[in-house]
């Protein structure tokens, strides 16, 4: 099944800022493992947007518990579950 993650920033940029790289480390794990397809941030700059592939929500809640962002308390979550029944053509099925 598929998730749309949607992050809002609840710190200042420069706060949400010092977590930068872990977070980047924390997604480039789930790239890794098949689990992330798709990311990136908001514009404007007031959160970002995580594609992934998960069995469950419970599943994908895990994970997003372990994002430094959650940890530090500088964004907050909403998780989509998503289930596309069209594509344009010639996009790749997920």
């Amino acid at each position: 099944m598929l998730f749309l993650v949607l992050l809002d920033y609840l710190r200042p940029l420069p706060e949400v800022d010092l977590h930068m790289d872990e977070h980047r480390a924390f997604l480039s794990r789930h790239y890794a493992a098949g689990h992330f397809l798709l990311s990136g941030r908001k514009a404007p700059r007031t959160g970002g947007v995580i594609l992934a592939r998960a069995n469950s929500l419970d599943e994908i809640a895990h994970w997003i518990s372990e994002d430094p962002f959650r940890q530090a308390g500088v964004a907050s979550y909403e998780i989509i579950a998503w289930e596309p029944t069209m594509a344009a053509q010639g996009m790749p099925k997920i």
